[in-house]
């Protein structure tokens, strides 16, 4: 039985963040594409070293008494993820996102592939996002994203506790014990800011589980492709051409060509909604390679200034 591939959250994981967890978690397991685009960022795993998630700098679990006083300040910036060019998204966002960002499956080979959107052209390099750290406004920020300074870990199994633990980013600047919302209440209960924060994440994690599932039916049925993209840029043969491997897309024809079982199944769980969300996304590369060109021409304008 699929899960529930609708918008609406099911019911939510059982969070924990009452003491210290000193064993090892897999921040957002069973997100396929997760562990490929950690190693791509100079990811590790959790003990805790840094980035099987992206971006976090230090995360460490949710502790209730040694955060008691934690306070999040708001940020007018998402420099965080300046330097992040793709990111991992969910089935459940491909609609909305397909309109901005460009949603493509990326992995070693097609079984172990997952979604992503990808944000830049150049390693490292978020096109949308400018020398501010402001996000491009109207376009669509991935929930990956949005739930930053906040993540959820699984446990290892037969571990016994909750499902997941709720960790934080300890180097986020937000974070501090004097401005901002606090984490907890004066009793030690979960402030509002907290509760939505769990909240979000919980709906996040079910929302990779419902991914997961879409994935082992794009696998299953044999619906994914190699895609390599090649931008030119000036001259194609003087070295400046932008190769993107690693790349995976539906296959139309063999779309068209399921057998009317499996349609059906398709049609009743939603995934040609998604798969859809993810083909009308591909033409979104013309737009970042627009980014792109205008992002290089500013730092020809700003180098040709200062020499």
């Amino acid at each position: 039985m699929p899960p529930d591939m609708g918008m609406a959250p099911l019911q939510s994981p059982r969070c924990g963040h009452a003491d210290m967890i000193a064993s090892q978690h897999r921040p957002d397991a069973g997100f396929e594409r997760d562990a490929a685009v950690a190693a791509r960022h100079g990811g590790g795993q959790r003990q805790i070293n840094v980035a099987e998630v992206i971006f976090y700098e230090h995360p460490v679990p949710l502790n209730r008494a040694e955060h008691k006083d934690l306070r999040l300040k708001s940020v007018p910036n998402v420099r965080f993820a300046m330097n992040t060019h793709s990111v991992p998204i969910t089935g459940a966002e491909f609609g909305v996102a397909a309109r901005d960002l460009m949603i493509v499956f990326a992995g070693v080979d097609a079984a172990s592939s997952g979604p992503i959107a990808l944000l830049g052209l150049r390693q490292n390099e978020n096109l949308f996002i400018d020398a501010a750290g402001q996000w491009a406004p109207n376009v669509y920020v991935p929930a990956f994203i949005r739930r930053y300074p906040f993540v959820l870990a699984e446990k290892p199994a037969g571990e016994a506790g909750d499902d997941f633990t709720v960790f934080l980013d300890d180097g986020y600047e937000g974070f501090n014990t004097s401005e901002g919302e606090r984490l907890f209440k004066e009793d030690g209960a979960d402030s509002e800011l907290l509760t939505h924060a769990v909240g979000f994440l919980s709906d996040f994690q079910q929302n990779v589980v419902r991914t997961k599932w879409f994935m082992q039916q794009l696998v299953k049925h044999d619906l994914l492709e190699p895609r390599n993209v090649q931008l030119h840029k000036g001259d194609p043969n003087d070295g400046s051409a932008i190769n993107l491997n690693g790349l995976f897309v539906v296959n139309e024809e063999k779309l068209r060509g399921l057998d009317e079982k499996v349609a059906q199944e398709f049609a009743r769980e939603g995934v040609f909604g998604w798969i859809y969300g993810h083909l009308l996304s591909l033409s979104n590369i013309d737009r970042l390679a627009q980014r792109l060109s205008e992002r290089e021409q500013a730092e020809s304008l700003a180098n040709t200034s200062t020499n």
